[in-house]
């Protein structure tokens, strides 16, 4: 499942070699970078894993940030799962975009932490590459990715974890009423990640009607605000509507909280050193304009084409 959602690695380009880079060495430099449109976003992600690749970067980076209401569609995604017509996405002013990652469509928006890992992968055979004393490869980097939703889940009370078959986290994995809480789909060229995870902390939870959530029909989406609601019934089915508790209003204040508890779990579990200015105090907007001064002082253009369909 791996290989077919989350590898995409582009035939023929070189691997970045992670063997010179001593583990002790590897950092994970989170950047706060609050509510920033989608393509601005894809912009700054493409750029960094290109400049990654050839070494003009030398620290894994992780954005963290939430977007306004999109719609992406992985690499090979079926457009058939979008439910909402065309002149609802349009009046709601909802984007609906095809990009390089692996997965199917998802739905980001207020309320959702978004986080882009742009971690240099060991090369095959690498020997002496390692995070956390292990190589690191595809899969364990999306069991990484997947541990730390988990993390962030408990940190609020909620038990969360992987599923057999679906990547992602879910509530009640294994239960009668399986929730997905947070998405999976990355995207791996010239060895470097980018793309990466979402986690619904106050997301509205209806706006998962306008599409098959990950292709699945029927699938049953959840938040950080509708667990801890339900939660707080004692004796209430997990189906069951928790009411007004689950209600409240998207914020990002919500969403960088749940940045500094991924951060701080995502690096853990891939035994980095965390560096850089996390919630409350990052400054969003300084955030955003020292990356964007760094990518331009680069000079890298991504070398991965824009999927055609891209809109």
């Amino acid at each position: 499942m791996v290989d077919d959602v989350e590898r995409m690695e582009e035939p023929g380009t070189p691997r970045v070699d992670v063997r010179v880079v001593s583990p002790r060495a590897r950092t994970l430099r989170a950047r706060w970078l609050g509510r920033i449109a989608y393509r601005d976003a894809w912009a700054l992600q493409r750029a960094l894993a290109a400049a990654r690749a050839v070494g003009a970067l030398d620290e894994d980076q992780v954005l963290l940030l939430e977007h306004d209401a999109v719609l992406t569609l992985g690499r090979n995604a079926n457009v058939g799962h979008v439910i909402a017509p065309e002149p609802l996405l349009r009046q709601r002013g909802i984007e609906l975009i095809r990009v390089e990652r692996g997965g199917e469509i998802t739905y980001h928006g207020p309320g959702q932490l978004v986080a882009y890992p742009i971690v240099a992968l060991a090369a095959p055979g690498a020997g002496s590459a390692h995070w956390g004393g292990r190589v690191l490869g595809i899969r364990p980097f999306v069991e990484a990715l997947e541990g730390a939703m988990a993390d962030t889940c408990a940190a609020a009370g909620i038990s969360a974890g992987p599923r057999a078959g679906h990547p992602g986290c879910w509530v009640d994995a294994d239960g009668p009423f399986p929730r997905k809480i947070g998405a999976l789909g990355i995207r791996v060229a010239r060895g470097v990640t980018f793309h990466g995870i979402a986690l619904n902390v106050t997301t509205d939870l209806a706006d998962f009607e306008l599409i098959d959530p990950c292709g699945m029909p029927g699938l049953r989406s959840t938040s950080l605000a509708r667990e801890c609601a339900l939660a707080s019934l004692p004796g209430v089915a997990a189906d069951a509507d928790p009411g007004a508790d689950a209600d409240a209003s998207p914020t990002t204040a919500s969403v960088a909280a749940a940045a500094f508890a991924f951060a701080q779990a995502l690096a853990g579990r891939l035994g980095a050193t965390l560096v850089g200015d996390l919630p409350p105090g990052a400054d969003a907007t300084g955030e955003r304009r020292v990356l964007e001064a760094l990518v331009d002082a680069l000079g890298v253009p991504s070398s991965t084409p824009i999927p055609a369909g891209a809109r």
